[in-house]
């Protein structure tokens, strides 16, 4: 029997630690390997993590809700196979370290990248405690300024501030009752409560962290762009017709259903080709004009929430390539099996509002894209049509387009000439079209 040890694995390209949300397995527990040991949160997506090895889950090395460094152990797994004997890196024992520096240094040359999760602190300015990414992630989220950081008793070793210390203190706050006339104008817009009364009757539910992030993004989004909207309704009778004579056998030959979410990202990828500076990002002043077409496509999750999975190139696949990679994606979305990776990257967003019978919305950007288009549902509606004969009345399936554009870096002509040329693109899609 050899004791192996299990590290935080890596989980994404800009991923450097983890949050552990839960262990699937207690000590003393029988692991087969590739088994789900536990779930871990990144600021990307929560994730199964699988065990490196088959034995016994011998000891658990970090608690749920702690912050874990990539690469750090994480849990000692008692394994039979002889292969896998590797030395238990020893506890290091540090006391009150000045600095990173410190830390490092005072750890062996080859456990230099197995740091534990109190390395991973940072100080505030003018505030000699150190603080977890975790308690830094809460203050952020819940507008808790230095000084009310600084003011925090803590009950950690050192006096460091812990998760439970710095939910006591929001408690606290909640509790209290607060002077409007006594708040800055800035204290005001950014405050995350309001007094209301609850009855009885109510029902109080927490947000999960995913909920959480998605509030926080959203609202920080409509701070930073100034969100315009155009509309504009395509007639996609033809991409109707054409879907209902083959969706069938798409799906006796592929084993999958052929959506018109396909036919959406090949029209915006083909329009962002035509008006490139729609495919941009801002940093400061600075306008970044990127190469790829990376469309992310919103996929509502059975708990209510949102995620936005990423189609990379959509550019270069043809329809059939993009219906299989959409289905693929939001396939996973739904059962919490995509990478981390999977979430990033994206230069334009595709939100598809018709699929819960809405005929259109003012979707918000995704930062740090500058556009997002929301299409509606596909409804039959009376239209003038023109004919070699004269004009008819006609029953054609219309839908609205809603694009929501940056107006700092995008104007509303290149907004809404590039909505225009995607509804153009979607008119035009060819009946002979080969499946």
């Amino acid at each position: 029997m050899a004791n192996v040890e299990m590290l935080m694995p890596k989980m994404g390209e800009s991923i450097t630690e983890g949050t552990i949300l839960t262990w699937l397995k207690k000590e003393g527990d029988f692991i087969e390997q590739d088994e789900s040991v536990l779930e871990v949160a990144t600021d990307k997506v929560d994730t199964e993590v699988p065990s490196t090895h088959a034995g016994i889950l011998k000891k658990i090395l970090v608690k749920e809700g702690e912050v874990v460094a990539v690469g750090a152990p994480i849990a000692i797994i008692e394994s039979a196979t002889e292969a896998s004997e590797a030395p238990i890196t020893p506890a290091i024992e540090v006391k009150s370290p000045d600095s990173k520096a410190d830390l490092l240094s005072a750890a062996p040359a080859h456990t230099a990248a197995i740091v534990p999760t109190y390395a991973q602190e940072e100080k505030q300015e003018g505030d000699d405690r150190f603080y977890s990414p975790l308690v830094l992630s809460i203050a952020k989220e819940e507008k808790i300024s230095k000084s009310d950081l600084a003011s925090i008793p803590g009950s950690g070793k050192d006096g460091r501030v812990t998760k439970q210390d710095i939910l006591l203190y929001l408690k606290n706050r909640s509790e209290k009752p607060v002077e409007i006339s006594s708040l800055s104008t800035n204290a005001i817009s950014s405050a995350p409560r309001v007094e209301m009364s609850i009855s009885a009757q109510d029902e109080i539910i927490e947000m999960d962290r995913m909920r959480k992030m998605i509030a926080q993004r959203m609202v920080d989004s409509k701070r930073i762009s100034a969100h315009v909207t155009s509309f504009v309704e395509a007639d996609v009778t033809n991409i109707v017709l054409w879907r209902n004579k083959v969706k069938e056998a798409y799906k006796k030959k592929e084993g999958e259903a052929l959506t018109f979410t396909p036919f959406f990202i090949e029209a915006v990828a083909k329009a962002i080709k035509d008006f490139p500076m729609i495919n941009i990002s801002v940093d400061g002043e600075k306008i970044i004009k990127r190469k790829d077409i990376n469309i992310g496509v919103a996929v509502a999750l059975p708990t209510g929430n949102l995620i936005v999975p990423v189609v990379r190139k959509a550019d270069q696949l043809n329809l059939i390539g993009l219906s299989k990679k959409i289905n693929d994606i939001a396939n996973r979305a739904r059962i919490n099996k995509l990478s981390p990776d999977e979430l990033i990257g994206g230069t334009y967003t595709v939100s598809n509002v018709g699929s819960f019978g809405n005929v259109m919305g003012t979707p918000i950007i995704m930062q740090p894209q500058v556009a997002i288009l929301a299409v509606g549902a596909i409804q039959k509606k009376p239209a003038v049509v023109e004919t070699p004969t004269g004009d008819v009345i006609a029953i054609r399936h219309k839908m609205f387009l809603s694009h929501s554009y940056d107006h700092r870096v995008v104007d509303g002509s290149l907004g809404g000439m590039f909505v225009r040329r995607v509804a153009d693109y979607l008119e035009a899609f060819d009946l002979d079209t080969e499946l």
